[in-house]
């Protein structure tokens, strides 16, 4: 089972758990997903609200092909090419209708300089526990 808290010690976050607990189940991890297509090609370039969603739905697939869902995430970490205020409301936007509005997973958000290539925006590695 999991379970998501938002500890009252702890400032309210933003579209994240403050923390997640799994007892029990498969934990499946997902590399790093970005915003290619089945054939490869990047999708929404320079549009990170669009590489956004095509990286949530890689994942979703990832998820999928191991008998998972996004219900079952508990920690994602997002790699943002030149992360600020403005991106980091564009990829909550972006994200939150696949993600649980009631428990989110824990999630950490970093800026990076560059990711593998120049006209990729964002990279999400995620870890899912399924029961």
């Amino acid at each position: 089972m999991n379970s998501f808290q938002q500890p009252a010690s702890l400032a309210k976050p933003n579209g994240f758990s403050h923390t997640a607990r799994s007892e029990g189940g498969t934990t499946i991890y997902v590399s790093g997903q970005v915003a290619y297509d089945g054939a490869g090609g990047v999708v929404g370039e320079g549009d990170l609200a669009a590489q956004t969603h095509q990286v949530y739905l890689n994942i979703q697939r990832a998820l999928q092909a191991q008998g998972a869902s996004m219900d079952d995430l508990v920690k994602t970490v997002l790699f943002v090419r030149d992360l600020d205020p403005d991106k980091a409301r564009i990829i909550r936007e972006a994200r939150a209708s696949f993600l649980r509005s009631d428990g989110p997973p824990a999630s950490t958000m970093v800026g990076v300089s560059s990711l593998a290539r120049p006209d990729l925006l964002l990279e999400v590695e995620a870890i899912a526990v399924v029961h």
